[in-house]
């Protein structure tokens, strides 16, 4: 765990589903050491990634899940340094919109643990942004990579094809209200917030019968 740390790096590209598309900026999360890393969804850019990686051997590509803003790069960045993407099966069919001639290289399971540089980021399926939709959990970073399922705010956007409302509230309930309250969240878009901070207002909607 020595010299393990969390990186940011932010992208711009755009965001089309449902015959729209939209100017978006991403974290792109590189979490690891001097010599070893992870890269949690690769958006927009893969050459701003690699020079961020400055040489690190990418042990992963981790899709949070797979709406084109955070996959577009993925190909790419695995092709120049040989990592698996890794992405849950029930987002295959949003993958597909992407890129339908390359499927990823292996299944995020619920329980797994990707592990780097000695820090354990263990899976949690958490569907409604997206049916595959997973966060992150690196309790020895007291850290969660939440990609669009939790934002500084409240939950993400559910307005679109493949996503519901009551399915991400009842995710963020069971999953991510459970983790201690100093875990800092380090969401897909934006800045990062806190359990503590965003759990008041989840609970109030939770409350409301979503």
């Amino acid at each position: 765990m020595a010299g393990a740390r969390i990186e940011r790096l932010v992208t711009a590209g755009t965001f089309s589903l449902d015959g729209g598309t939209w100017d978006v900026d991403n974290n792109v999360w590189i979490v690891g050491d001097d010599s070893e890393a992870v890269v949690v969804d690769a958006a927009h850019d893969a050459d701003a990634i690699v020079q961020a990686l400055g040489g690190r051997i990418l042990r992963a590509i981790v899709c949070t899940h797979a709406h084109n803003d955070h996959i577009d790069a993925a190909p790419e960045l695995a092709a120049r340094t040989g990592a698996p993407i890794l992405l849950h099966a029930e987002d295959l069919p949003l993958w597909k919109h992407t890129h339908p001639d390359r499927t990823p290289d292996g299944e995020l399971i619920d329980g797994q643990t990707v592990t780097v540089a000695g820090i354990r980021l263990a899976v949690l399926h958490t569907p409604g942004h997206a049916p595959g939709a997973v966060c992150l959990y690196a309790p020895d970073l007291a850290a969660l990579f939440s990609g669009d399922t939790l934002f500084a705010g409240g939950p993400g956007a559910t307005g679109r094809s493949y996503s519901d409302f009551p399915t991400i509230i009842e995710s963020i309930r069971e999953r991510l209200l459970a983790l201690p309250h100093d875990t800092v969240v380090h969401t897909g878009h934006g800045e990062t917030t806190t359990i503590g901070a965003e759990a008041p207002h989840l609970r109030e909607w939770i409350d409301r019968g979503f």
